[in-house]
């Protein structure tokens, strides 16, 4: 099972604390440093010193780190025309040495549109679904080619589709392109995109009981058009409260202003023991990766708690 560390750094985390954290997740040896693409926080928090922009973070993470791959989950596509975020990922995939991966989605958080003046339209799936033909387009032109594009939503003419990506496209290796990741709990729009664009089918905050229903629609869907339900990754994204012992926890859980209890019925929660075992669960309801949210980002410790004491029990 891969492990993957994940931040909110909307909350508030500059970008020294990003790095920290990037550092820690690279020499702890975690599989990625995945961060949101918000720009208001939530809840009562202060949120300083504010908010950073994702593609310009992972890309100065990029030149920092040598090993974990990097992304989004997940970019709002309401933030980016799809030519520019074309532009923006593969820059980064190249800055990095071909390590990002691109979680997109609709977006949801209108208050945060509102705060920075960014249109938030009521229907956002067709212009999701352009996104995604304009960006596996425009990487997937061979060079020196160019590309056209006439949407309801985006019109694209004569482009000359560069740069690339580092990377080839895991769906459609004969072209570059990077990994795509697609989520949430939709019953239908959500897994038909997946089945044709993702590599990955990421369930962000599910209750976990419902894990194995979420999977089953993507993989009906993928199935509905010909794509083998295998050739996803299944994955789930679980907030991370641990400790080496009940005391240790219950701090942890007071400094993300959660209760014990909840965090144990809706995250990876608990002492030692308890985290391995919800692993464990998770894997036999067929999550290949879990991205753990992180939100004491000044805790590293937690961070050395995992990899020291849980992963080693994990198989």
């Amino acid at each position: 099972m891969d492990l993957r560390i994940f931040i909110e750094p909307q909350q508030g985390a500059s970008y020294a604390d990003q790095l920290a954290l990037a550092r820690a997740t690279e020499d702890l040896g975690f599989d990625a440093f995945f961060r949101s693409d918000h720009f208001l926080m939530m809840g009562d928090r202060r949120g300083l010193p504010g908010p950073t922009d994702s593609w310009v973070t992972l890309g100065a993470l990029a030149r920092e780190t040598s090993r974990v791959r990097l992304g989004t989950l997940v970019t709002s596509m309401t933030f980016r025309y799809p030519g520019m975020l074309a532009v923006q990922v593969a820059q980064v995939d190249e800055m990095s040495g071909g390590r990002v991966e691109l979680g997109i989605g609709a977006g949801w958080y209108a208050a945060e549109h509102a705060a920075y003046g960014v249109p938030f339209p009521a229907k956002r799936f067709g212009p999701l679904t352009e996104q995604l033909e304009v960006l596996t387009g425009l990487w997937g032109t061979p060079v020196g080619e160019t590309f056209d594009y006439d949407g309801e939503h985006y019109t694209l003419t004569d482009s000359p589709a560069l740069p690339k990506p580092v990377q080839r496209d895991p769906l459609h290796p004969e072209r570059a392109g990077v990994p795509i990741i697609i989520g949430g709990g939709g019953p239908a729009k959500t897994p038909a995109l997946a089945a044709r664009f993702a590599s990955e089918y990421n369930a962000s905050f599910p209750e976990k009981d419902r894990i194995p229903e979420l999977f089953g629609r993507v993989r009906a869907a993928c199935e509905a058009v010909g794509r083998d339900p295998g050739s996803l990754t299944y994955s789930v994204a679980l907030v991370l409260a641990g400790g080496a012992d009940e005391a240790e926890f219950a701090r942890r859980a007071a400094a993300i202003g959660r209760e014990p209890d909840e965090l144990r019925e809706h995250g990876v929660a608990g002492t030692v023991p308890e985290l391995v075992d919800t692993l464990g669960t998770l894997r036999e309801q067929g999550v290949e990766r879990v991205y753990l949210q992180v939100l004491d980002m000044t805790d590293l410790d937690h961070l050395d708690l995992v990899a020291r004491e849980v992963v080693p029990q994990l198989g």
